[in-house]
C-alpha cells in the first residue's frame, strides 16, 4: 500500500507509524496531518477513499469524524465568551429560559462545556430524522431531568452535547451552529471541515464503516474491562442510554444525516482541517487567522472533571468541550487538549510543544477514546520530538 504526501525532515517516524498502521492495525483508508508552530509538517494519506470500495483516497480526501466535532463545538462557544457575548458561569437559562425545566435553573454554560449538566441522556430518545431537527433536539434537552445534580459529577454527554451547545450558539447569534462554524472558524483558518455538509462537498467525502480489531492493535486498559463491557451491555446503563439517546443508529453514509448539524457525532473533516484548527487556537497558523487568545487557550484547557466518568466508567479528565491528557485518552503531554472520534478519529493541541494534529480514517473500531492507529502516530510524533 503506497503511503502519499510529504514529511518535514525530523518526522520520518510519523510516515513510518502510518504505513504500519495499514501493514499490521488494518487501516483500510486514512490520513494524518501535523502542523507545529502554525507551519505543516506531516501532510499524508493512503488506502481507499471508501472502508468498502477500490477508489483512491486523495488529498482532500475528508470524512465524518464523529465525536471530534465536539472540540470544534467547544470552541464556538468559547469564541463567543472571548468576544462578550457569552458569560461561562451565568445560568444556561440566562440565553435559553426554557432550559430551566426540571431542576436544570442553576446549571451553568461551564457546565455544559465540562460534561457536568446532568443530562447525558433521554428519557425518549430521538429517532435519527428527530434529531437532525434543532427545535426538537432542544425542545427535549431542555425539558429532560438531570440524573444528577448539575455540577457536582460528570459524564460524558455523547449525543445530548449536539443540542446543548447547538442552541446556546443559536440563543445568542440568532444564527445555526452549523452556519455559525462556517463562517467564524472554517473560513477564516482556511479548514476543511464542516458541520452540516454542503452539497458541494459531497464527493469528496468517504464512506465509513466498522471494521474489525485487529490481533496486533491490543486494548487500552484503563479500568477492569469486564465493568466497561457490562455497561455497554446494560440496556439500563447511563452508557448505553448516552449513546442511545439517538435510536436507532443512523446511517453515517446517508446525505440527509451528512447535511445534518449535530455538533457532538457527525461534523466532517480533512486531517489537515483538524489539524488547522488546533494549530489556529495556539498561535499563528500560516495562511489563516488565530482563533483563541492566550486566555481564552488556557480557559480551554484548565481541567473542570477528573475522575471515574458516570458514562464512559473509565477516568476521564474534561476542560471547557475538549478532552485532556490522561489514562483514557493519552495525547501528546499532559498540556495536550482536543477530543476523539469514537472508533478511529482524533485532534487535539499541544501549546508547549506548538504540535497541532488531525487524523482521520474511514475504518470505525470499538475503541471509544483511544483508537490504536492514532496513538500509534502520537507516540511518533512524540518520538520525531525527543
Amino acid at each position: 500500500m503506497d503511503v502519499n504526501g510529504t514529511v518535514a525532515e525530523g518526522f520520518e517516524p510519523v510516515e513510518e507509524a502510518f504505513a504500519a498502521n495499514f501493514a499490521l492495525l488494518g487501516e483500510r483508508g486514512a490520513a494524518v496531518s501535523v502542523y507545529r508552530d502554525g507551519r505543516k509538517v506531516v501532510d499524508l494519506w493512503g488506502g481507499t477513499k471508501d472502508v468498502d470500495g477500490t477508489a483512491p483516497w486523495e488529498s482532500g480526501t475528508a470524512q465524518i469524524v464523529r465525536s471530534a466535532t465536539k472540540g470544534v463545538a467547544a470552541a464556538a462557544l468559547l469564541l463567543l465568551h472571548q468576544r462578550g457575548e457569552l458569560d461561562l458561569d451565568a445560568p444556561v437559562g440566562t440565553y435559553w429560559p426554557e432550559y430551566k425545566a426540571a431542576g436544570k435553573e442553576h446549571t451553568l454554560v461551564r457546565h455544559l462545556l465540562a460534561h457536568r449538566a446532568g443530562v447525558p441522556v433521554l428519557d425518549r430518545p430521538l429517532t435519527p430524522e428527530e434529531a437532525a431537527d434543532p427545535d426538537l433536539g432542544a425542545a427535549a434537552v431542555a425539558a429532560q431531568a438531570p440524573v444528577w445534580e448539575p455540577g457536582t459529577d460528570h459524564g460524558y454527554h455523547a449525543q445530548t452535547y449536539s443540542w446543548l451547545t447547538g442552541e446556546l450558539v443559536r440563543r445568542i447569534t440568532g444564527r445555526p451552529i452549523g452556519e455559525w462554524i462556517s463562517d467564524e472558524i472554517a473560513a477564516p483558518v482556511g479548514a476543511d471541515l464542516w458541520l452540516g455538509l454542503p452539497a458541494a462537498e459531497h464527493a469528496r467525502v468517504g464512506r465509513v464503516g466498522a471494521v474489525e480489531d485487529s490481533p496486533q492493535a491490543g486494548t487500552l486498559r484503563t479500568r477492569p474491562k469486564r465493568a466497561v463491557s457490562e455497561a455497554y451491555a446494560d440496556p439500563g446503563s447511563l452508557t448505553r442510554r448516552a449513546f442511545a439517546a439517538i435510536t436507532p443508529l443512523p446511517d453515517e453514509n446517508a446525505p440527509a444525516y451528512r447535511a445534518a448539524a449535530l455538533p457532538a457525532s457527525n461534523g466532517i473533516a480533512t486531517a489537515d482541517g483538524l489539524a488547522r484548527f488546533y494549530a489556529s487556537l495556539i498561535g499563528e497558523v500560516h495562511g489563516g487567522t488565530r482563533l483563541f487568545t492566550p486566555r481564552t487557550m488556557e480557559l480551554a484547557r484548565a481541567e473542570q472533571s477528573a475522575g471515574p466518568d458516570r458514562v464512559l466508567v473509565v477516568g476521564t479528565r474534561f476542560g471547557l468541550g475538549y478532552m485532556l491528557h490522561g489514562g483514557a485518552s493519552p495525547l501528546l503531554s499532559p498540556g495536550s487538549f482536543g477530543h476523539p472520534g469514537r472508533g478511529g478519529a482524533l485532534a487535539f493541541a499541544d501549546p508547549e510543544t506548538g504540535i497541532a494534529f488531525g487524523y482521520v480514517t474511514n475504518g470505525f473500531r470499538k475503541s471509544v477514546t483511544a483508537d490504536p492507529r492514532a496513538q500509534a502516530l502520537v507516540r511518533a510524533v512524540r518520538t520525531a520530538l525527543a
